[in-house]
């Protein structure tokens, strides 16, 4: 850290009167993690001296080895705005290092850099835009979500049917005083249904983003009295919330993506990308998905992708290329939720499509119908494979993808199956309600 950067901190936080900073950190799993100090203890938090217990969080250390240090990234100060601005409250996201200073294996947001250094030694800048979608439910006297959902509006839809807008109003104005570039917020397909997009940036200042994305939707929501879920499928028979993920390689600043000779006018890098995806989606299937709900949303016939293939402008496929070129030429993947661990998804689709690139993989032909409406003849020709259909599918697909372990690296790549398959093993063992409904009168 530059003693430029550290003196600007300081500065920040004694001309805004901040008494409490949040040193953020996010888990394996995609949980937001924050131990909060007092200016007093700021110097000794930005030489990286803060311990913390890493046996207590989720996939981290084990006992004998939890002792681990917060890394701040001073470029990630910012005030958060829902805070009282007398004795304000401030926040840094940090990097997780062992007490030796030696950055942690375990830490995604580590990992992450990790695997953008091998594109940037390949000359590459990597962006990504998400989409960010959530369900807004009531809450109780006590400030616990319901299950009544907020609306009953629908896609586009205005106040006074949107009862929302209020608050995503007040989500929008408090990401810009963040620092956030908003492209676009509406009310999404189902009752109770939100979206909000923001500009597309460099792909670990958009990780970061992504997680203060949630932590302000989830705290502006609080304060209307509504409890905001990232829930992939809260509803049976209604669209579920995505993390449509849109990325692209730039070099010396320009879209490497977009060729204006090209079919589609796509680069034949931009193909070799889609193809690396392509060919390890079953892998990352987990990674993009990464609960038991999240494969209620991977179903025909509500905008989520099932089917392995790509297409110029076809929704309904796992890959689409938006309809803008030049600079805005990117690839859009369609099958990651909102619960996915940003800095684990982004490290895995970033090897894949640079595997793509360094292979030459070239894509199979895209797929311009509706493959939802395809008929069983029509989907043997055009020789099309199913995402996994289960958390468990997915599981056994990841392992049997190295990349995937090379993506994320073995301590959180063998960290993730083993708290995953421990959620499968409980959910298997539950008895559901459908279940009852459906057989104890029938045998």
């Amino acid at each position: 850290m530059s003693e430029a950067k550290r003196k600007e901190v300081f500065r920040k936080v004694e001309e805004k009167g901040i008494e409490f900073i949040r040193l953020q950190f996010i888990d394996i799993f995609g949980v937001l993690k924050s131990m909060n100090i007092t200016p007093d203890e700021l110097d000794e938090a930005l030489d990286g001296k803060l311990m913390f217990d890493g046996s207590s969080i989720d996939g981290f250390a084990r006992i004998n080895e939890s002792d681990k240090c917060l890394v701040p990234d001073p470029d990630t100060f910012q005030i958060m705005p829902w805070r009282p601005t007398e004795k304000g409250v401030a926040r840094m996201i940090c990097d997780v290092h062992n007490p030796d200073g030696t950055p942690f294996e375990g830490c995604p947001r580590w990992n992450f850099k990790r695997v953008l250094r091998e594109a940037t030694d390949m000359g590459y800048e990597f962006n990504v835009g998400p989409e960010g979608e959530f369900f807004l439910f009531h809450t109780d006297d006590k400030g616990r979500p319901t299950l009544e959902i907020h609306d009953k509006a629908g896609y586009f839809d205005l106040a006074p049917i949107d009862y929302g807008e209020d608050a995503r109003r007040d989500i929008v104005l408090t990401m810009k005083q963040m620092g956030f570039r908003i492209e676009a917020s509406h009310h999404e397909v189902a009752p109770g249904q939100h979206e909000i997009d923001f500009k597309y940036d460099e792909a670990l200042k958009t990780a970061d983003k992504w997680v203060t994305f949630r932590d302000v939707v989830k705290n502006i929501a609080k304060n209307h009295c509504l409890y905001a879920t990232f829930m992939p499928k809260p509803f049976a028979g209604e669209n579920g919330s995505a993390m449509h993920c849109n990325q692209s390689l730039f070099k010396n600043g320009e879209n490497i993506f977009h060729d204006p000779n090209g079919d589609y006018e796509l680069s034949e890098t931009a193909l070799y990308y889609v193809g690396g995806l392509l060919r390890h989606a079953k892998g990352m299937t987990a990674i993009a998905n990464p609960i038991i709900n999240s494969y209620k949303r991977l179903r025909p016939g509500y905008e989520a992708p099932i089917n392995i293939a790509w297409s110029n402008s076809n929704r309904s496929t796992l890959i689409r290329i938006p309809g803008r070129r030049g600079k805005a030429t990117r690839v859009e993947l369609r099958s990651p939720d909102p619960v996915a661990n940003p800095y684990l998804i982004f490290s895995v689709m970033l090897k894949a499509g640079l595997e793509g690139i360094k292979n030459q993989i070239t894509p199979p032909p895209s797929v311009e119908e509706d493959v939802y409406c395809l008929t069983a003849k029509q989907r043997a020709d055009l020789d099309l494979t199913y995402l996994p259909r289960d958390l468990y599918a997915a599981l056994k697909e990841m392992e049997n993808d190295p990349l995937v372990e090379e993506a994320i690296g073995s301590h959180c790549y063998n960290r993730f199956l083993e708290g995953k398959y421990k959620e499968w093993n409980e959910y298997a063992e539950q008895v559901h309600r459908w279940e009852m409904d459906t057989y104890l009168r029938k045998y």
